[in-house]
């Protein structure tokens, strides 16, 4: 069964399968640093998964999207500080890209809690 929270009509911000969590991509223009931007979508997405029963030890893999490489060094800092040991993490550069924009995050989890609906 496929469940889909916090939509819009276009997208859904959360879409569950059986024990698996799928999160749309979470960004933040806000920030003026690439570590900066990273630091609050990583909030973004823990606080997403706590909502939704699961946690970042539950990570099946993440697709990062880095609007220019040299972001890279930057990002995985903080990444570094974060991320579960194991983790599968994939990095691409988007070659079209909003302004202000240093990357998006996209992620799997698998639920921690079996019955979650």
């Amino acid at each position: 069964m496929i469940k889909r929270y916090e939509g819009t009509g276009r997208m859904s911000r959360v879409v569950k399968h059986n024990n698996t969590i799928h999160l749309c991509g979470q960004t933040e223009g806000k920030f003026d640093t690439a570590e900066l931007q990273t630091k609050s979508i990583l909030k973004k997405i823990e606080d997403l998964l706590t909502k939704y029963s699961s946690d970042k030890k539950h990570i099946l893999s993440v697709t990062i999207y880095l609007s220019d490489m040299s972001f890279l060094e930057e990002m995985n800092k903080v990444w570094d500080t974060w991320v579960v040991d194991g983790d599968i993490e994939k990095v691409v550069e988007a070659l079209k890209k909003p302004k202000n924009l240093a990357l998006q995050l996209n992620s799997l989890n698998n639920s921690s809690v079996s019955n979650f609906s």
